[in-house]
C-alpha cells in the first residue's frame, strides 16, 4: 500500500521535495505558513492542510523542512504539533538542518512519544530538489531508515546512513563548511580573473575540467560572472549553519581557522542587509574587501565573455 506522507515546510526545498513524492505515487499532505505554496502543491496533484495537526493525523510518514532548530522543535512538541496529532508509530524524517546535540535530544522526546525519528539532512540546493537528486545524509536506526527507504529515494539520489540520531547533521554541517569554503574561493578566483580582464567563461570552462572542477563552480560561477544572486539557497541560512559548525567545533575543542574566517565573512554578509540573497552572494562582500564592483563585472571581462 502507498503511504501517506505529510510533508511540513513546502520552501525552496520543500516544495520540490513534495512535488516529487506525488510524482512517485505517494498521497502527499502538506502544510506551509504561506498558503500559496500549499496551493502549489495541490495544483501538482497532493493535498492541503491548514496546520500541522491536519497535515500529520493520517501520515505515515512525516517530513519536517523548516529553517532552524526553535522551528523544528515547535512544529514536533507544539500544541498544533507532531507529537500531539500523528499517529503511534508514524516515521518522522526531520530534512532540515539544525544543531546535531538539539536533533539528538529531539529524537529522544520523539521516541518516548511513539515516533520513529530520522534526521536526514539534504544536500544539492534547489535544483537538486527539483531534479529529485539530493544527497541525504542519514542519522538513525537502521531499521526504521529501511521502512522509509522508497520515501527517501523519491526525493534523493546518494543516500547514506552515517550513524546514530543526530550524525547526519554533524555530516551536514561538514558539508556546510566545505561549500562556504568553495564558494568563497571561487568569487576570489574571479575576481582575480575579472581584474586581468580574462575571458571570465573561457576561464571558468577550463578550471571545470580541472582539479578546481566542483559542484559549486558548475552551479555558482555564472550567478557570479552575472552578478545575479536570486537565492537557491539563502546567506542567512547559511549563516545559520556557520553557526552550527562554529559552536559544534568548539565543543569538540576543534580550531577550524579558515572555516572560521568564512564564517566571519558570511556573517559580514548577512550584516550587510544581503542576507536573502543567494549564499553565492558572499561575492559581494569579497569585490567590496577587494573595492570591485558588486554589481556589474569590468567592461574588458564582460566583453571578452559575450
Amino acid at each position: 500500500m502507498s503511504k501517506n506522507v505529510a510533508v511540513i515546510g513546502l520552501g525552496i526545498m520543500g516544495l520540490p521535495m513534495a512535488k516529487n513524492l506525488v510524482k512517485a505515487g505517494f498521497a502527499v499532505t502538506g502544510y506551509n505558513r504561506s498558503p500559496q505554496k500549499v496551493q502549489e502543491l495541490v495544483a501538482a496533484g497532493g493535498q492541503g492542510a491548514a496546520s500541522v495537526a491536519e497535515a500529520v493525523k493520517d501520515a505515515d510518514v512525516i517530513i519536517t523542512m523548516v529553517p532552524d532548530s526553535p522551528d523544528v522543535e515547535a512544529v514536533l512538541t507544539g500544541e498544533d504539533g507532531i507529537i500531539g496529532n500523528a499517529k503511534a508509530g508514524a516515521t518522522w524524517i526531520d530534512a532540515s538542518s539544525i544543531r546535531p546535540d538539539v536533533t539528538t535530544r529531539l529524537a529522544e522526546v520523539a521516541r518516548a512519544a511513539g515516533l520513529r525519528p530520522i534526521d536526514a539532512p539534504v544536500s544539492g540546493g534547489e535544483q537538486g530538489a527539483i531534479d529529485g537528486v539530493l544527497s541525504i545524509m542519514l542519522g538513525g536506526d537502521a531499521s526504521d531508515i529501511a521502512e522509509v527507504q522508497d520515501v527517501l529515494e523519491a526525493v534523493g539520489k546518494t543516500i547514506v546512513h552515517v550513524g546514530p540520531a543526530g550524525s547526519g547533521q554533524t555530516v551536514k554541517a561538514a558539508n556546510q563548511l566545505i561549500v562556504a569554503g568553495n564558494i568563497a574561493l571561487l568569487a576570489e578566483a574571479i575576481l582575480f580573473l575579472e581584474a586581468h580582464g580574462v575571458d571570465t567563461d573561457a576561464a571558468v570552462k577550463v578550471l571545470g575540467g580541472g582539479l578546481a572542477g566542483s559542484k559549486v563552480l558548475d552551479q555558482k560561477a555564472q550567478k557570479m560572472l552575472n552578478r545575479e544572486f536570486a537565492p537557491g539557497f539563502r546567506l542567512a541560512l547559511h549563516n545559520k549553519d556557520m553557526g552550527i559548525v562554529t559552536s559544534a567545533a568548539r565543543e569538540a575543542g576543534l580550531s577550524l581557522p579558515v572555516g572560521g574566517l568564512i564564517a566571519q565573512l558570511v556573517t559580514s554578509t548577512v550584516a550587510s542587509g544581503d542576507g536573502a540573497l543567494d549564499h553565492s552572494g558572499l561575492f559581494r562582500t569579497l569585490a567590496n574587501l577587494s573595492g570591485a564592483n558588486p554589481d556589474q563585472a569590468p567592461a574588458s571581462a564582460a566583453s571578452l565573455s559575450a
